[in-house]
C-alpha cells in the first residue's frame, strides 16, 4: 500500500514538472531582498489558498510571513516551509554570460543558493503529498510556513518563539546543496550551529554637549557656522567600531576554531555634507559560530567597541536583535527516513539541454566543452554517515555543530531532517575558478535548475506519505527527540527560544522602488 501511494506521490510531481518550473521562474525573476519579499509572499499564498490551505497572513508579526495548514482529518502533524529572500548585489540573468536582469543594475538582488528553487521545491511536495492524502484517504495535516529574511535569520525564530512549530511530529527542512560532502543526502549529527545577527545604531548627541569641553568659537556670528568647530558624530562612531571590531575578528578567529563574523554598513540616507555632526549610522554584524556560549561572548566585545566608539565621538549607542538561532539537534530516526526516501527517488540527472548550457557557459568563459560539465557528486547519493565523517575529519573534537543556518530552530520543537539536494554546479578546471554569477545564473535557467527541483520535491513528498502510512516510526522519532531534549520541550536538555525582540521590519532594509519607467532598484528609506 505505501508504495502504491508513493507512485501516486511521484506521478503528481512528475505531471506538474512544467507548473513548478514556471513557478520557479516567477520567484527567481522576483528576486526580493530580505523582509521585503511582498510579491513572493502573496504569490505563494494564492497558490496555498487555491488548494484549499488556511492561510494566516503576517504571522509572527512579520508582514511578509505567512503559516498555511491543510487537515484531512485527525491525524499526524507534518511540516515544511518555503524561503524566498534573495541577496542584494547579486542580480544575474538567466542567461549563459554575466550580464544583469533586464532593466535593472547588478547592484539589485538576485537568488544564489537560490531560495527560489528551495521554496517550490518543498511546495512541490507538499502539494503531493496532499494530492496522495486526498486519492488514498490519509488521515493528517500538513502545516507549511513562509519563511522571510532566511540571509539575516530572520523568521525563524521569531516563529519559534511565538509557537508555530509546536504540536508537529515531524518537519523536513530542505535546502539545496551549498558545499561538499552534504550533496544528495540528509545531515546526521553535525547540525549548524548559532547565528546571532544585530545592528549597532549610532545617534550623535547635541554639539553643545561637545563644543563646551572648550572648543567653541565664541566670535562665530552664527551658531554652527561653516568655520565652527564640528563633532566627530556618527559617522565616525561607526568607523571606529568598524574597525576596532575588524581587528578583534582577525586576532580571535585563527584560535576559536570554526566560526566567522561579517558585517555590513547600513545606509541612513544623509546625503547632506555640512559642518554639522553626521546624526546617525548603522552597523550590522552577522555571527556563527558552534554554540550560544560563543555567540554571547563575541557579542560581549563587541558591546565594549561600540561603547568606546560612542565616547569616543560624542554618540550614543543602541543594540537592535535581527536574529538569535540555537544550534540544531538530530534526530536519527525521522533523518533515516528522509534518506531512504531519497534513495526510492534517486539523484538529479542533467539532461542533453542542460549538459549544452552548461557547456555554452564554459565556452565564453574560455573554456573547451565537455561531455560531461557537471560535477560528478550531484548525480551521486552519499550517506549521511560518510558525509559526518568527512566534515569531523576537519573539525575539532569537540565541535559538535558546523555553518549556519535557521531551519535549526525547528530541530527544537519537531523531529527534524535537514535534505540536501543537488543544485546545477559545473566540475572544476583545474586553475580556473569559476566567478559567482555561473552558480546565481544556473539556479535561474529551467533546463538546469529543474531537476533538483523535482527530486526534492518528490523526496519530500515520499517521506511525508511514508510517514503517515508507518505512525510506528513518528513514535520513535518522538522517543529519540524527547531523549535528546531531556523530556521534550521544556525537558531538562532543551534549549528555549533566544527571540527576546520584535520583528526587526523597519530598518532601512534594501527594495525595490516603482517609478513612472517601472522597477527600480534604490535604498529602502524606512526605518528612521
Amino acid at each position: 500500500m505505501a508504495n502504491q501511494i508513493s507512485k501516486t506521490v511521484l506521478k503528481w510531481v512528475t505531471e506538474n514538472t512544467k507548473n513548478l518550473s514556471r513557478w520557479n521562474q516567477i520567484i527567481w525573476n522576483l528576486a526580493e531582498p530580505a523582509w521585503r519579499e511582498y510579491e513572493s509572499t502573496k504569490f505563494y499564498i494564492g497558490i496555498l489558498r487555491d488548494n484549499d490551505f488556511k492561510v494566516e497572513e503576517n504571522s509572527g508579526g512579520m508582514p511578509t510571513a505567512f503559516s498555511a495548514e491543510w487537515s484531512n482529518g485527525p491525524g499526524p502533524k507534518l511540516a515544511t516551509y518555503a524561503e524566498y529572500d534573495a541577496v542584494p548585489g547579486q542580480c544575474q540573468a538567466a542567461t549563459t554570460f554575466k550580464a544583469p536582469r533586464e532593466g535593472l543594475s547588478q547592484h539589485a538582488s538576485g537568488h544564489t543558493d537560490p531560495h527560489s528553487a528551495l521554496g517550490i521545491s518543498t511546495l512541490g511536495g507538499l502539494l503531493a503529498t496532499k494530492f496522495a492524502m486526498e486519492k488514498h484517504k490519509l488521515k493528517g495535516k500538513l502545516r507549511f510556513t513562509g519563511e522571510p529574511a532566511e540571509k539575516l535569520r530572520g523568521s525563524k525564530p521569531i516563529h519559534a518563539a511565538r509557537g508555530y512549530y509546536d504540536e508537529l511530529d515531524a518537519m523536513i527542512s530542505f535546502h539545496p546543496c551549498y558545499m561538499l560532502p552534504w550533496c544528495n543526502t540528509v545531515r546526521w549529527d553535525i547540525h549548524c550551529g548559532a547565528a546571532f545577527a544585530l545592528i549597532y545604531r549610532f545617534e550623535a548627541l547635541e554639539q553643545d554637549s561637545w563644543l563646551s569641553g572648550g572648543f567653541a568659537n565664541n566670535s562665530a556670528a552664527i551658531p554652527q557656522a561653516h568655520s565652527e568647530v564640528r563633532a566627530p558624530g556618527a559617522n565616525d562612531a561607526l568607523f571606529m567600531m568598524y574597525s576596532s571590531s575588524r581587528s578583534l575578528r582577525d586576532s580571535m578567529l585563527p584560535h576559536t576554531g570554526s566560526w566567522s563574523m561579517n558585517e555590513v554598513i547600513l545606509s541612513s540616507g544623509q546625503c547632506t555634507a555640512d559642518n554639522l555632526a553626521p546624526q546617525i549610522s548603522e552597523l550590522q554584524y552577522m555571527i556563527r559560530v558552534p554554540t550560544i556560549e560563543q555567540a554571547e561572548k563575541v557579542i560581549s566585545f563587541l558591546d565594549n567597541n561600540a561603547l568606546a566608539a560612542s565616547k569616543m565621538t560624542n554618540c550614543k549607542f543602541s543594540k537592535h536583535w535581527v536574529s538569535k538561532s540555537r544550534p540544531g539537534l538530530p534526530n536519527h530516526v525521522i533523518s533515516q527516513l528522509v534518506f531512504n526516501s531519497l534513495k526510492t527517488v534517486g539523484a538529479p540527472i542533467w539532461g542533453r539541454e542542460a549538459i549544452e548550457t552548461a557547456n555554452e557557459i564554459r565556452t565564453n568563459l574560455g573554456l573547451t566543452k565537455s561531455r560531461e560539465p557537471f560535477l560528478k557528486e550531484s548525480e551521486k547519493i552519499i550517506d549521511p554517515k560518510a558525509a559526518d565523517a568527512i566534515v569531523r575529519s576537519d573539525l575539532p573534537s569537540s565541535q559538535l555543530n558546523f555553518t549556519s543556518d535557521d531551519y535549526t530552530e525547528m530541530c527544537w520543537h519537531a523531529p527534524t531532517a535537514r535534505l540536501y539536494i543537488a543544485r546545477p554546479m559545473l566540475a572544476p578546471v583545474e586553475g580556473f575558478s569559476y566567478p559567482n554569477w555561473v552558480m546565481n545564473a544556473l539556479g535561474g535557467i529551467p533546463e538546469a535548475i529543474d531537476p533538483m527541483i523535482i527530486t526534492a520535491a518528490k523526496t519530500i513528498g515520499v517521506s511525508f506519505v511514508n510517514m503517515l502510512t508507518n505512525k510506528e516510526i513518528l513514535k520513535e522519532a518522538k522517543k529519540e527527540f524527547v531523549m535528546r531534549t531531556g523530556g521534550g520541550i521544556n525537558g531538562s536538555k532543551w534549549t528555549k527560544p533566544l527571540c527576546d525582540y520584535e520583528p526587526p521590519i523597519h530598518f532601512a532594509w534594501p527594495d525595490y522602488i516603482e517609478t513612472k519607467t517601472g522597477k527600480d532598484w534604490r535604498l529602502s528609506r524606512k526605518g528612521y
